[in-house]
C-alpha cells in the first residue's frame, strides 16, 4: 500500500494504491489517527489506484468513520470502481458512505 495525502480546501485527500488488507490496514489506521489527532476532520479517500480491499481494510474504513463522527467530521469516498466496488456492494458499504465518481465530486459532497 502506498498512501499519498494533499490538502484541498478544508479536506485532506488520501489517495491509496495497491492493497488495503490485514498487512497494510494497521499502517493506514496509524496514519489516519495521526491526521485526525492533528486536527483534520474532513477526508476524501481516493480509491482510484486501489487494487484490492479485504475485511481488514473495510474495518479500517469503519474506524476512520467512527473517529471522524466523534470529532463532528466527515468522510467521502472517491473513484470506488472494479473489484473494490464489488466488495463495497457485497458488504453494504455502498449504502453506508457518501461516494463520488471523482475527487472533486467527493469534495463537493463534504460541503
Amino acid at each position: 500500500m502506498d498512501l499519498q495525502t494533499k490538502v484541498e480546501g478544508k479536506a485532506i485527500v488520501v489517495s491509496i494504491s495497491g492493497r488495503l488488507d490485514a498487512v497494510t490496514a494497521p499502517e493506514f489506521e496509524k496514519r489516519i489517527r495521526e491526521m485526525i489527532d492533528g486536527g483534520h476532520n474532513f477526508f476524501v479517500v481516493d480509491f482510484e489506484q486501489l487494487d484490492y480491499i479485504s475485511s481488514a481494510g473495510l474495518r479500517a474504513l469503519l474506524l476512520l468513520a467512527k473517529l471522524l463522527k466523534e470529532k463532528a467530521g466527515q468522510v467521502c469516498f472517491a473513484n470506488v470502481k472494479g473489484n473494490v466496488r464489488s466488495v463495497f456492494d457485497m458488504s453494504g458499504f455502498s449504502g453506508l458512505f457518501k461516494m463520488g465518481n471523482s475527487v472533486n465530486e467527493a469534495l463537493a459532497a463534504l460541503a
